[in-house]
């Protein structure tokens, strides 16, 4: 119960978020009250990132995705593995499938697409078309990108929604751990995300 409503009560979701012009920034629903100079964030712990044991066999440098343990692991070679922490798509939001890494971007722009600006429109939140780089950004600190989709594995500046399902699709990492596997991962590197 406690991890359902730690879901809904993150924030995160940037389709949720409404934009401040004048700073150029989101701002997240979870923020209390933002003209406060003292704002109180979720409690939350490091997962931390291992090597472990990984018997299939996938080709060095590959990321394999499991959306039900909320993991990733980057294959080491020599049946080891990187495993990570990530926060997946929420409910009606998952997805799977096989691609590969098709560009990567440090502190990447964010720029939510034409029909979620429009769907949010509908319900009175207006999304803007892109807000740049920073610790603002809800992409966080690096993105890899997944072929011509619209999904990336990003950081966060909340880190306490990773382990959590309630991104739009995309897998969200601690922006620790995404400067980790970015300086990791090839272009063209194998990406299969399973539930």
């Amino acid at each position: 119960m406690a991890s359902a409503q730690a879901q809904s009560n993150s924030g995160y979701d940037p389709r949720s978020w409404t934009y401040d012009q004048a700073r150029n920034v989101l701002v997240s629903p979870s923020v209390p009250d933002q003209t406060s100079d003292e704002v109180t964030l979720p409690a939350w712990s490091v997962i931390p990132r291992q090597v472990v044991n990984f018997s299939e066999a996938q080709p060095k440098g590959s990321i394999v995705i499991n959306t039900t343990e909320r993991r990733l692991y980057y294959m080491l070679g020599d049946g080891k593995a990187l495993r990570y922490a990530v926060g997946v798509g929420k409910e009606g939001l998952e997805w799977s499938g096989r691609d590969t890494i098709s560009s990567k971007k440090d502190w990447p722009d964010w720029r939510p697409p034409a029909e979620m600006r429009s769907r949010e429109a509908s319900k009175g939140r207006i999304l803007p078309t892109r807000v740049a780089g920073g610790p603002n950004n809800p992409l966080g600190a690096r993105a890899l990108y997944i072929g011509n989709t619209l999904y990336r594995i990003h950081g966060t500046n909340q880190p306490w929604t990773v382990g959590q399902a309630n991104s739009s699709g995309c897998i969200r990492m601690t922006n620790e751990d995404v400067i980790d596997l970015y300086d990791r991962v090839k272009i063209g590197a194998q990406i299969i995300v399973r539930h």
